[in-house]
């Protein structure tokens, strides 16, 4: 069939050629393809030109003169970058940056270093009550004094990221718990002990939310975080079995934090080296044309916003709320069971003081094996689902120890309940990060972990009260209560949905 044929049977009629419509349209000749590189087509597609008129003979303003861009210009150009306020983070991997490989043994370095410096009271309290004389209710001060200083942490570590940056942030929040293990390993009255404990919580704060909000937007997160704070349980494992190695042989309690010492000068070079450079890669991490017009759009219209706004901000936030009481309750039985359970199975199972004190590092041990391993499983069940079930065994765990006369027993009972609890505190983590806005999470990361240190005050110090006109048995109901108050909280957490910003 020929093409007239085939036209005429679709009935698609010829179409006169493109310059006779011009003229036909305008009533001028159309013009050459000369004259047509001569015309001004606006600022848009070729900037401004000069003495140039459109197709239609219009006078324009004076225009410059355009030079042609080659082919390998008009592949090379891109949009200007934006401001650092308006970068961010693509998503990271273990690998990817490379210098990230670095930065999570930092973070598990510094982990580390934490551990040992929390496991350590549940092993060290006998003794320190025998050299101060002082009872229960007067030793848990210490416990006040770290989380005193978590709280006000709280306020500060935004801002000290955004006025010296990560990498300074970190050597800071270093000198203060480098401060507070001098001031311990010397001994002092018990007062300064106190003081001491505030500036070892004052430092890791800092270091936790930064750190925890660094793992837990790198991928797999579950994986990393399990890793970071696996570190930290290896470091409540090795802690009470120097501490009562050290308190056995004769030594005085507090030369233990000499350990503790060296391990934070080692944290604060590790933290100087791997994250120096960190804001200088994260600014080439850039938002797409859209993403950065609606940035400008946002910080034109509010401004950026203040410590103090952030804070508000962060205060009103849902996930802020729940995830601080929920991180209260974790951290206020695990701290009660590692503080406690060695004076529970020497004044109620007859435990001796030499050996019972590396139950502790059973406990931690547990922790750790649970962070390194189980936290593989999370993606595959589910966080959400994954926690609830873990907090329940806990609940088991722990009516395990306070109903079984057995020291042997409750031993591995102890072991398995930190198994147990050491995935929840990572998984939440992971959580709170999905459903949290990316310009709070620091401010609310550093909120709930000073919520939680909370929580391990004054868990510990309500359990230090009782016990001294009580017993010690009160440990188990404490943490029961407080594992269920985890649950509660967990159930009111909002659907995760895709980040939008």
């Amino acid at each position: 069939m020929s093409t007239g044929a085939f036209g005429s049977f679709f009935d698609i009629q010829s179409a006169p050629p493109p310059a006779a419509v011009y003229k036909q349209t305008h009533g001028t000749p159309a013009p050459t393809p000369l004259e047509l590189d001569d015309y001004n087509w606006g600022d848009r597609y070729n900037g401004p030109r000069s003495g140039m008129q459109t197709p239609h003979g219009e006078p324009q303003t004076p225009m410059s003169p355009i030079t042609p861009k080659s082919p390998n210009e008009l592949e090379m150009s891109r949009p200007p970058s934006p401001k650092r306020d308006e970068a961010a983070s693509l998503v990271q991997t273990f690998w990817n940056p490379s210098m990230n490989k670095w930065r999570v043994l930092s973070c598990c370095l510094t982990y580390f270093g934490n551990g040992m410096s929390d496991s350590a009271p549940g092993a060290l309290i006998p003794y320190m009550e025998a050299d101060y004389r002082i009872g229960y209710a007067v030793v848990s001060m210490i416990f006040v004094g770290n989380a005193v200083g978590f709280i006000v942490a709280a306020f500060f570590a935004s801002w000290f990221l955004n006025k010296l940056g990560r990498a300074k942030t970190l050597v800071l929040s270093e000198l203060f718990l480098i401060a507070g293990n001098v001031i311990i390993v010397t001994t002092p009255p018990f007062p300064v002990v106190v003081i001491a404990f505030f500036l070892l919580g004052y430092g890791a704060a800092i270091n936790l939310a930064l750190n925890n909000v660094f793992c837990a937007n790198l991928q797999p997160s579950s994986v990393i975080l399990g890793a970071a704070h696996g570190s930290y349980g290896i470091g409540g494992i090795v802690a009470p079995i120097i501490a009562t190695t050290l308190v056995t042989h004769g030594q005085v309690w507090s030369r233990f934090y000499f350990v503790v010492l060296g391990i934070r000068v080692l944290c604060l070079a590790f933290a100087a080296f791997s994250f120096w450079h960190y804001e200088e890669e994260a600014s080439a991490r850039l938002l797409s044309a859209l993403e950065q017009t609606a940035s400008r759009q946002i910080a034109a219209e509010a401004g950026d916003p203040t410590k103090t706004q952030l804070m508000k901000q962060a205060l009103k936030n849902r996930v802020t709320l729940i995830g601080a009481f929920f991180i209260f309750a974790y951290q206020g039985a695990e701290v009660s069971v590692s503080g406690w359970v060695i004076s529970f199975l020497i004044s109620y199972r007859g435990g001796d003081p030499a050996r019972v004190g590396y139950v502790t590092s059973g406990f931690w041990g547990g922790i750790t094996v649970g962070r390194f391993v189980l936290t593989h499983a999370a993606p595959r069940i589910g966080e959400r689902p994954f926690v609830v079930a873990l907090t329940l065994g806990s609940i088991a765990l722990q009516l395990l120890v306070w109903l079984v006369p057995n020291v042997i027993g409750e031993a591995v009972a102890v072991g398995i309940l930190g198994l147990l609890v050491g995935p929840i505190y990572p998984c939440g983590q992971t959580v709170f990060a999905r459903l949290l806005p990316r310009d709070l999470q620091t401010t609310s990361v550093a909120f709930m972990s000073s919520a939680g240190s909370s929580g391990g005050a004054v868990a510990p110090l309500m359990t230090g009260l009782v016990a001294q006109a009580a017993g010690t048995y009160v440990l188990n109901p404490i943490c029961i209560g407080l594992y269920v108050v985890m649950i509660v909280c967990w159930m009111l957490l909002p659907k995760e949905r895709k980040r939008t910003e």
